[in-house]
């Protein structure tokens, strides 16, 4: 999978969450580190990535000499610092390379959601008492960490508060709500962004050179907006997209770059197309046309809650163009022929009816997975909007 092949080993290769980055570099650098993080954010931004990547420079024989010389003599070490002058692991001695292998000792990587209960936190404990194999950091990532039952996170508190000066924890979640408030006053937060398009498709179009997958850019934006702000979906897609390339031609300047269309047929996503015409139906009070295109839509197999959740958020744009066509601007990964159209749309419809078409679809993209006929919560959405 090509997600795993292009995890970013160095702090520079971190896509997104350079406010994260430099205050990780900062405490390496300062050797202020702390001894519990907590790294929240939705899926596929970082958060894993950067842990391990953390871990290791903690442990990389670059930053023990700075450690050893009370981070005085920096200029003995500068093969370790990165641009600006901060840290980076420098991938070259016996602990980064173990890290990078996935096998180092002195760095243990726990799933909370299937090691939860009391039992895998005393043994924890128990680990952390000893001292890390290598005399430098032992770290320890806990993936998932609200999945931790109520007497584990009890049973983590002690050690987070007064941990050996050896130990440095770093918590990982989704769902920063489900912890303990207790614990949360014992690390430092972080809060990793969701990444916006340009970022995810300038990460794939460098995939997609170093993998030899022609592709143009308007496909790639197509596959960076279906991943909704997460990085590792968008390069699961294009390895599904790899997949379905001939095996053992390499492109050439003659090959036909990979289009919309294919992608779209590939991904089983809906074509940008249908969106304008969907709303124009809505606005002209056209259920026939509306009903017939959602039935379109369906027989060609593509997700109706990703059709949905799309219509929603092409409802918005129309939404602000109309209350400020300046926040237009701030929005990426609209192209001019689309803002045109959003423009125009957004002059010539009543507000109160856009918020009735937002709200209407939004409930009904939460009714799709519960509804026995997927098509029904948005066909039963355009009867009420456009009258039976």
């Amino acid at each position: 999978m090509l997600y795993r092949k292009y995890r970013p080993q160095n702090f520079s290769e971190i896509v997104g969450q350079e406010h994260v980055v430099k205050t990780l570099q900062g405490a390496l650098e300062s050797g202020r580190v702390g001894h519990a993080y907590l790294f929240t954010g939705s899926r596929g931004t970082g958060k894993t990535s950067l842990a391990r990547i953390f871990a290791k420079a903690l442990n990389c024989a670059d930053f023990s000499k700075m450690r050893e010389s009370n981070f005085a003599e920096k200029s003995s070490v500068r093969r370790s610092l990165g641009e600006g002058g901060l840290p980076e692991p420098c991938n070259q001695c016996d602990s980064c390379l173990a890290a990078s292998q996935g096998n180092l000792l002195d760095l243990i990587e726990i799933d909370a959601a299937s090691n939860r209960g009391i039992d895998e936190i005393r043994n924890l404990k128990d680990s952390a008492l000893v001292a890390a194999p290598s005399g430098g950091f032992k770290v320890f990532i806990i993936d998932e960490v609200h999945m931790l039952t109520k007497d584990a996170f009890n049973a983590l508190l002690k050690i987070l508060e007064e941990p050996p000066s050896h130990v440095v924890f770093i918590l990982a979640t989704t769902e920063p709500h489900k912890i303990l408030p207790t614990v949360l006053s014992r690390v430092q937060r972080f809060d990793f962004k969701r990444l916006n398009q340009g970022q995810i498709s300038g990460k794939l179009g460098m995939m997609a050179r170093k993998e030899g997958i022609k592709i143009n850019e308007e496909a790639l934006k197509t596959i960076a907006m279906s991943a909704d702000g997460a990085l590792r979906d968008a390069e699961v897609a294009l390895s599904k997209i790899q997949a379905c390339l001939p095996v053992g031609e390499a492109s050439t300047d003659s090959t036909k770059a990979i289009s919309v269309d294919e992608v779209n047929e590939m991904l089983g996503l809906v074509s940008y197309r249908y969106y304008p015409e969907f709303v124009s139906c809505l606005l002209g009070n056209d259920k026939t046309g509306a009903l017939d295109l959602i039935q379109k839509i369906y027989l060609s197999g593509a997700d109706l809650e990703n059709f949905t959740g799309h219509l929603v958020e092409y409802m918005r744009k129309i939404l602000m163009a109309k209350i400020n066509p300046v926040v237009l601007a701030s929005i990426s990964g609209i192209n001019d022929e689309e803002t045109k159209s959003i423009l125009a749309l957004g002059q010539n419809t009543d507000g109160q009816k856009l918020i009735r078409i937002i709200v209407s679809f939004s409930n009904a993209r939460n009714e799709i997975k519960h509804s026995p006929v997927p098509q029904l919560p948005l066909e039963l959405a355009v009867i009420e909007l456009c009258g039976t």
